[in-house]
């Protein structure tokens, strides 16, 4: 698979994407990472990627043509994605979804806003981390890239360590995890966990994860109307 972010700050990729699982994945020859300088594309002396918004107003706004230049120039296929305040909820349905894809392109606004043409006539979706606004949409592209690397065949040493991930199977979140020692500071593992008793141990977590989502995300369980 390949992953094309198209930034004004390609240095804010260097080093998350050399790390940890994204890195081993690369090195794998699973993903290669294309970051690529949205300031490439401009045509002034001061590569100016912003200009003030038609209307008036505060803050300034990224201009369409370095945007529509770069993807003409990678001429990816599959999603073009805006990371954007306005876009949808990311979810981990998408992950599994790009990660299906040859490749995948990913488009990071800064400053006020991003030309309404960049997300109505070049990318195929616009997606966003949550109710919050960041500074750019670097680390949403960062958080988009992770989420589906690691679902990539051969990228996790051991896929029932995803498979049991919260929002897995999109109705539940994972049940809790402890490890060694049994006891610290008086805080003791629970007993089914430490009793080798498989189905216990299986019925347990089945449990704690839908005690969990009952009580934190009750709008991912079936049958929610929100759903």
């Amino acid at each position: 698979m390949r992953i094309n972010v198209v930034t004004i700050f390609p240095g804010f990729f260097e080093a998350p994407l050399s790390l940890s699982i994204p890195g081993r994945a690369a090195r794998a020859g699973l993903v290669e990472f294309n970051v690529v300088d949205l300031r490439d594309f401009t045509h002034d002396r001061h590569r100016t990627v912003d200009d003030v918004p038609y209307g008036g107003g505060a803050g300034m706004v990224m201009k369409p043509e370095p945007f529509f230049e770069a993807v003409d120039d990678l001429g990816p296929e599959g999603p073009v994605v805006l990371l954007s305040a306005r876009g949808r909820p990311f979810r981990h349905d998408d992950a599994v979804r790009y990660s299906v894809e040859p490749e995948l392109t990913l488009l990071c606004g800064h400053y006020k806003d991003v030309d309404q043409r960049v997300a109505d006539h070049l990318a195929t979706e616009e997606v966003s981390l949550g109710d919050f606004v960041l500074s750019g949409g670097e680390i949403g592209a960062l958080a988009v890239t992770d989420a589906v690397v690691r679902l990539l065949p051969g990228a996790l040493g051991d896929h029932e360590a995803a498979a049991t991930d919260s929002f897995y199977d999109a109705t539940h979140l994972s049940a809790p995890s402890y490890t060694r020692p049994s006891e610290y500071r008086g805080h003791v593992v629970p007993e089914v966990l430490r009793s080798g008793d498989h189905a216990r141990i299986e019925a347990w977590r089945r449990e704690e994860a839908e005690r969990l989502t009952r009580l934190r995300r009750p709008d991912l369980l079936p049958g929610d109307p929100d759903r």
